[in-house]
């Protein structure tokens, strides 16, 4: 289950094979017992809410153990539980001459088969919805249905392996960890969460050298906004930038502490008296005391998406702001978006390595036997690094939100403690190098080749 020891691709971007023969079906009463059987035990994987850098490494791994086990055919729900509802369904054969080619799969950004933010409806009152989606698992000869993602893609299997259990189907319902956030409980951290991590910190160290490189005659401020709707776990991060080669931000502000504005402009004018640069990170998701989002403060219109998610945007510009209105210093701000998440380039090896396991020992499990549950990662020591695999009760991980621990959190609430560095430094290590052609990086892509199977497919 190791995602090490890759053999390089032959020909990049060649997709006109096939993971070995694939035999033509038997029709009639010509079938045996054994290819009965086959035909119905079919794997199908989703994708699921916001990518990460190595979402399509937990892909690979999945397809690597279904191969393993002898599964006939691997399909994918193109944009996920959306997209299976109107049979949208991909041939995993279709883009993948052999087994090596998980080796790219592993090196593309974003979600290779498409990711959507569909909210699966309670089973009471909407039998039809589940009736109609195990008929088509039945129709494709489905047995196992993976789906990679974070909490709301976790209650998504926690709805169709409770509707499977009730109705006494066989279909069997597995989740695979995802998530830049990494406050998915149970599970020590998640899939997704060390690449981006891995990147905050490296743009923090490199945003800070740039500050420092001017304040001849004034100070200069720059506040850094990093993903984190409720949990502060990739805000934290920027914390990694300190070194002995770089100070780190000057201050760390976590949607776990309520934001006081007086207090920030305060400490911030402080600063100003004794430093040139002052570099700050802020989490998107901060809120005052009464709940209210500081984005809100500039009275911009945002999304809410299925799952009542507010779309967050603008608290950097908002503190920005606040202090330049209070100074009269030139002040900036950067939003990192959806850079943290997709710069697969920058990915961490140990966070390749873990997602592609994660997949692999979730697709094992469901084959197995195994349902209802999801992958989840327990570290034994982090020096040395040592970490293993475990399933948990997705009913126990859905819709439940791991947030930062207050005592990882200075008592000011301004930055982390040692604790925190401890946790994350490890999932930072290594690095994977991409393959590229005329100095740019190469992907997989569906827009090549793409074996869409119709709702009048037989």
């Amino acid at each position: 289950m190791n995602a090490g020891g890759e053999k390089a691709i032959n020909c990049i971007g060649r997709r006109t094979g096939v993971l070995g023969k694939t035999r033509k079906r038997k029709t009639g009463n010509g079938k045996t017992q054994a290819e009965k059987r086959r035909d119905m035990d079919n794997v199908i994987i989703g994708q699921s809410g916001g990518p990460t850098a190595v979402i399509n490494s937990s892909l690979a791994g999945a397809i690597k153990a279904a191969k393993a086990k002898g599964i006939h055919k691997v399909y994918g729900m193109h944009h996920g539980i959306e997209g299976f509802l109107m049979e949208d369904i991909i041939d995993l054969d279709e883009y993948l001459y052999d087994l090596n080619d998980l080796s790219l799969m592993k090196r593309t950004p974003a979600a290779f088969l498409g990711s959507c933010r569909y909210k699966l409806p309670d089973i009471q009152g909407n039998e039809k919805i589940y009736e109609k989606m195990f008929a088509v698992m039945e129709k494709y000869g489905i047995r196992y249905f993976l789906y990679i993602g974070g909490n709301d893609s976790m209650d998504t299997i926690k709805k169709l392996s409770d509707y499977a259990h009730a109705y006494q189907k066989e279909q069997k319902f597995m989740g695979i960890p995802k998530t830049i956030d990494n406050d998915l409980p149970i599970t020590d951290h998640t899939p997704g969460y060390g690449s981006a991590a891995k990147f905050i910190a490296t743009s923090m160290k490199e945003i800070i050298c740039d500050n420092e490189s001017f304040g001849a005659t004034e100070p200069k401020l720059c506040v850094v906004e990093i993903m984190g709707r409720n949990a502060g776990w990739l805000t934290a991060s920027a914390a990694l930038s300190r070194d002995s080669d770089c100070d780190g931000p000057d201050l760390i502000y976590f949607p776990e502490i309520p934001f006081d504005p007086d207090a920030y402009v305060n400490r911030v004018k402080e600063l100003l008296k004794k430093k040139k640069s002052i570099v700050i990170a802020a989490s998107e998701g901060l809120k005052l005391a009464d709940g209210t989002l500081v984005c809100e403060l500039a009275g911009d219109y945002a999304f809410v998406d299925a799952f009542g998610h507010r779309q967050l945007s603008g608290c950097g510009k908002v503190l920005a702001n606040m202090i330049a209105k209070e100074t009269g210093f030139k002040t900036r701000s950067i939003e990192f978006s959806i850079l943290q998440r997709c710069a697969t380039h920058m990915a961490s090896r140990v966070d390749v390595d873990e997602a592609y396991n994660a997949g692999y020992v979730a697709c094992d499990a469901a084959i197995s036997g195994e349902s209802g549950k999801m992958a989840a990662l327990r570290v034994i020591t982090r020096e040395p690094y040592v970490v293993t695999y475990e399933l948990a009760d997705v009913h126990e991980v859905a819709n439940i939100e791991r947030k930062m621990p207050r005592s990882w959190i200075s008592e000011d609430g301004t930055y982390v403690t040692d604790e925190f560095l401890n946790y994350a430094k490890p999932l930072v290590i290594g690095s994977l190098t991409p393959y590229s052609a005329g100095g740019l990086p190469k992907h997989m892509s569906l827009k090549h080749k793409r074996n869409v199977f119709s709702a009048n497919h037989s």
